[in-house]
């Protein structure tokens, strides 16, 4: 990139990633939840939120078909070396912004991921989320929740077969045999909403040093990589969906 390139302040571009070659749940990104393809509900966050643009990144012509009916822009096609399944995020993420650079000749301040796969999002997470980058001189913040599965009571195998504890905890013995209410809680990367500064994808990382904690509520965070997750997604889909969600894809359907 070059080292020219302009960052417009204050600007946020929200990206959602969909490649075609899921391998757990075939198609899940245009599988259809309360009856649109479930990229949409990622645009729609990004588009009732308000920001300044949303952008997805696909490889896929029918998830890149989905996202621009659901009001995204859909500028390139992503190659499909970064469409395979040892592609990061970063990968992409840099890709997207080295395009920007180059076709548009400037960037965002900061980039909003909005993960096909993590439908349940509230919109107002989004601006909370920026209004955190805004006040202080973070680099990124993540969406969390508390680990529904505590870490210190997971093991690793040796070679010998025997087992030991993942993690210690300082000051206490034999953590993995303690009430959960007497350990540290730990949070869970939900992947509902990662903001992060253009400056610190461009420097090489997808988080940088410092880290802000977005809170969520832990029955809105579904993850789905298989056909059980979907069809919990769809289970709650009634009781968790944002309705500013529901309204603005049925509005789109009616126009």
């Amino acid at each position: 990139m070059r080292q020219s390139v302009r960052i417009k302040p204050n600007t946020a571009y929200g990206l959602v990633l969909g490649r075609g070659g899921s391998k757990g749940l075939p198609g899940k990104n245009v599988r259809k939840l309360g009856g649109h393809p479930l990229v949409c509900w990622s645009v729609a966050a990004g588009k009732v939120a308000s920001l300044d643009r949303v952008i997805c990144s696909t490889d896929d012509v029918d998830i890149a078909s989905a996202a621009l009916s659901a009001g995204a822009e859909v500028p390139f096609t992503r190659p499909a070396s970064l469409a395979a399944d040892g592609s990061t995020d970063y990968d992409v993420f840099n890709h997207f912004l080295n395009w920007l650079a180059e076709n548009e000749k400037s960037i965002p301040e900061f980039v909003v991921q909005l993960r096909p796969t993590t439908p349940f999002r509230d919109p107002a997470w989004i601006e909370s989320g920026l209004q955190l980058m805004r006040d202080g001189r973070i680099d990124s913040v993540r969406s969390v929740t508390p680990a529904p599965l505590p870490p210190y009571k997971m093991w690793r195998e040796r070679d010998d077969g025997f087992l030991e504890p993942i993690i210690q905890v300082p000051g206490l013995a034999e953590a993995y045999n303690r009430p959960r209410g007497e350990l540290p809680t730990a949070l869970w990367h939900t992947g509902q909403l990662d903001i992060v500064r253009s400056e610190v994808v461009l420097a090489g990382s997808m988080t940088g040093a410092r880290i802000k904690a977005l809170n969520v509520p832990q029955d809105m965070a579904i993850d789905i990589d298989h056909m059980i997750d979907f069809q919990l997604a769809e289970i709650c889909f009634d009781q968790i969906m944002p309705s500013s969600l529901i309204r603005y894809l049925q509005e789109l359907s009616n126009d």
